[in-house]
C-alpha cells in the first residue's frame, strides 16, 4: 500500500461569502444536476419554520414541538441525490453515535432506532434530535423529508450539558461513551476552542476500535465579541488529524458573513437554512451550522459502511474524500462514495488534461451527476479555481489514513 495524504484545505482570513463565478461552477453543479421532476425547497419556503437552537440561553424554556410541516423536498435532501443513493443502500446493519445535546427516544421520525447512554436519550436543547434526525430520520407519509442513512441505528450520546453548552471534558466523555456502545460511527457536533489532553486520549480510543470520528470544524453559533472580521483557528476534537472535519455551506455555496472559520476542513456539505426534525410531535424546524453539515457526511459514513461492511474506519474516510464533488473543500457526494468500490476496485481516478473530467459514477443510465469540472491549462477551469483559492488554500497535511492497493 502506498501512503495517502489527504489535504485539509487552510482558510485564509477573507470573506466568508465566497466568489459568486466560482461557486455557481463549482458547488452549485450538482444541485442544478441533481434537479427532477419536483423542485426542492430553497431556504426562503421554510422561513415559516422555526429556528432549531444550537445552545440554550438564561431563562429559555426546553424545546417544545412544532405544530408546521415542511412540505417541500428539502434542498440539501435533493442537492445531495439521496433518492438516487437510497436505491442502492440506506444504511443498514451500522450505528452512528451522535454526541451533542441527547437524542429523544420520543422522536417519532426516529423510532424504535434509537439507544441511549445514560441521560442521552432525553433532549431539552432539541438539537441532538435535529442532528440525529439528519443522519437517520426515516420516511413518514405525506413528508418529503428523510434522513441520509434512514436505515440506520443511533446511539444518543450527551456530549454537553442539559442546556447545551460543551467543554472539552463532556465531549471526550461523550467519544468515549459512544465507542463504548458499540458505534461504527461517531458524529460530534460540538467544536471547543481548547485541546485536552482526555479529548485527544478519547480520539485515540475510537481510532483504536476502527470507528470513525466525524466533527464539526467550528462551532454553531457564531462567538463574537467585536466587529472584526473573525480569524481562522483551530477547534477540537475536528482538528485532531484522525478526525474528519467539515465546513457547513448554504444552498448557494456561501456562508454567512459572521461564520467562525477553521483553520483547515477536510469536507463540505449542506448546512445553512437546512430542515431537520425536533425532539417530539411530527413537525419541523429550520437550523444552521457546522454540526449540520457533519451529520450530512456521518450519515454517509454509515452508507458506506453499510454498503462495504469490510471497509475499516480509515478506508471509509479515504472514499469519503476521494469521491466528493472537486473543490477546493471537497463536497460530500453520498452517491459516489457508495458506489466507488467494488469488490476492492480502487477508487475513481481524476485525470488532468483538456476537457471536462468525468469521474465514473457520471455514466448511470446516461444521468450525468454534475461532478464534470473544467481543468483545462489556461481555461475557464483554472479561473474559477484560482477565484474559490482566493478564499481557502490548500495545505498539505500527512495522514495516518492509508489508500487502497492500486
Amino acid at each position: 500500500m502506498t501512503r495517502l495524504r489527504l489535504r485539509r484545505r487552510m482558510y485564509t482570513s477573507a470573506p466568508t461569502r465566497f466568489s459568486t463565478v466560482a461557486l455557481t461552477a463549482l458547488l452549485s453543479v450538482p444541485a442544478l444536476a441533481a434537479a427532477g421532476p419536483a423542485s426542492a425547497a430553497s431556504p426562503s419556503d421554510s422561513t415559516r419554520l422555526l429556528v432549531m437552537p444550537s445552545e440554550l440561553t438564561d431563562g429559555q424554556g426546553c424545546t417544545g414541538p412544532s405544530d408546521k410541516k415542511a412540505a417541500a423536498l428539502p434542498w440539501a435532501q435533493q442537492s445531495l441525490g439521496l433518492a438516487r443513493t437510497w436505491a442502492v443502500t440506506q444504511g443498514g446493519g451500522v450505528t452512528v453515535a451522535v454526541v451533542d445535546t441527547g437524542v429523544s427516544q420520543k422522536a417519532p421520525a426516529l423510532h424504535g432506532r434509537v439507544t441511549s447512554v445514560g441521560s442521552g436519550g432525553t433532549d431539552c436543547v432539541g438539537h441532538g434530535t435535529f442532528v440525529a434526525g439528519l443522519i437517520a430520520a426515516g420516511p413518514a407519509k405525506g413528508v418529503r423529508f428523510a434522513g441520509t442513512a434512514p436505515g440506520a441505528r443511533l446511539i444518543g450520546v450527551r456530549g454537553t450539558d442539559e442546556r447545551g453548552a460543551a467543554t472539552g471534558a463532556t465531549v471526550a466523555a461523550g467519544i468515549n461513551s459512544a465507542v463504548d456502545a458499540g458505534a461504527d460511527v461517531i458524529e460530534v457536533s460540538p467544536a471547543v476552542v481548547q485541546r485536552s489532553g482526555e479529548l485527544r486520549a478519547a480520539v485515540s480510543r475510537a481510532v483504536k476500535k476502527d470507528v470513525l470520528i466525524v466533527a464539526a470544524a467550528v462551532p454553531d453559533a457564531p462567538q463574537r465579541t467585536s466587529s472584526e472580521a473573525p480569524v481562522p483557528r483551530d477547534y477540537w476534537p475536528a482538528a485532531e488529524p484522525e478526525v474528519l472535519s467539515v465546513v457547513d455551506i448554504d444552498a448557494g455555496g456561501t456562508r454567512p458573513d459572521d461564520a467562525l472559520l477553521p483553520r483547515s476542513a477536510d469536507m463540505a456539505a449542506p448546512g445553512d437554512g437546512v430542515v431537520g426534525i425536533g425532539p417530539g410531535g411530527k413537525g419541523h424546524f429550520i437550523g444552521s451550522g457546522a454540526s449540520l453539515a457533519a451529520a450530512y457526511v456521518a450519515g454517509t459514513a454509515a452508507l458506506v459502511r453499510s454498503m462495504h461492511p469490510g471497509l475499516s474506519a480509515q478506508a471509509t474516510a479515504e472514499v469519503l474524500v476521494a469521491t466528493a464533488y472537486p473543490a477546493d473543500v471537497p463536497r460530500v457526494d453520498p452517491y459516489a462514495a457508495v458506489t466507488s468500490v467494488r469488490g476492492g476496485a480502487a477508487l475513481p481516478q481524476v485525470a488532468t488534461g483538456s476537457g471536462p473530467v468525468h469521474l465514473p459514477s457520471d455514466g448511470d443510465a446516461g444521468r450525468a451527476t454534475g461532478r464534470a469540472v473544467a481543468l483545462a491549462a489556461g481555461g475557464a477551469g483554472v479561473a474559477l479555481l484560482a477565484a474559490w483559492g482566493a478564499v481557502i488554500v490548500p495545505r498539505g497535511r500527512a495522514r495516518r489514513w492509508r489508500a487502497p492497493a492500486r
